[in-house]
């Protein structure tokens, strides 16, 4: 039988790992890397830095594969989605069964935790469902941005027996979010905070968190929002992509 492990590495900092995570590196086999193209090699130098510094007398190796990227434009969002994780299903369909043999651990370095906002979970089940391929998969859980930013802030998520939502930028610019005290945004590609009537709210910002390149800013919408949109874009050009999540926190 073939077996997974679906290992979540934190949000950037290779000190973020577990020793739930650094137990389950030095059982994998073959380590499945996908390549989201030149711009994002950091991420993929990461990963191998990760594995280099926790691994101990034992063989292994890595595969890099093309990560099909999502259709944008003028296109249905769910449905470009779909798309995507289809084609990522076919190309985990061909990793597992030409680069493991049976007996063989494989491993996905999954950025964050797998359970928040990844679709790899999803995908094995799909895989499992259409009985492609047979395999068993653990996952091991990691620290998201979401608490690596509140960590970095120095501030709680909640406020004192009140709830935290955690939602999408697309959802926050239709208006699609709770009437909740705390806010979390991730993968928020419209600068959504700017439509935050209430201009005393407080957003806590950081991007590439857990990184050397981690910037954080914080403060009341009115003061800073023209500064993040500012420092977003020029990180933006610099990189050739950005990972930010903040919290907006009603006054």
């Amino acid at each position: 039988m073939k077996k997974l492990l679906v290992i979540g590495i934190g949000a950037g900092d290779p000190d973020y790992i577990t020793m739930q995570a650094v137990k389950a590196l030095n059982k994998v086999d073959v380590f499945f890397l996908m390549d989201k193209g030149e711009s994002k090699n950091k991420l993929i130098d990461l990963r191998r830095e990760i594995c280099e510094r926790y691994i101990t007398d034992r063989d292994y190796r890595f595969v890099e594969a093309h990560s099909p990227e999502r259709q944008r434009g003028e296109v249905d969002y769910k449905t470009s989605v779909d798309d995507l994780n289809l084609a990522r299903q076919q190309t985990f369909e061909r990793l597992i069964s030409e680069e493991l043999a049976d007996g063989q651990c494989g491993g996905f370095l999954v950025w964050g935790d797998p359970a928040l906002y990844d679709s790899t979970l999803r995908i094995l089940q799909a895989i499992q469902s259409c009985g492609a391929c047979v395999f068993e998969f653990e996952v091991i859980p990691g620290i998201t941005s979401v608490q690596a930013l509140a960590a970095q802030h120095k501030v709680p998520l909640n406020q004192i027996g009140r709830c935290v939502e955690i939602t999408t930028g697309r959802r926050l610019a239709a208006g699609q979010v709770g009437d909740g005290d705390s806010l979390v945004v991730m993968l928020d590609a419209q600068d959504a905070y700017r439509q935050v009537e209430d201009r005393d709210t407080e957003i806590y910002w950081g991007a590439y968190l857990g990184t050397p390149d981690e910037i954080l800013i914080s403060g009341k919408l009115k003061d800073v929002a023209d500064e993040i949109q500012r420092v977003r874009q020029a990180a933006r050009l610099a990189n050739g992509w950005i990972m930010d999540t903040y919290l907006l926190r009603k006054p």
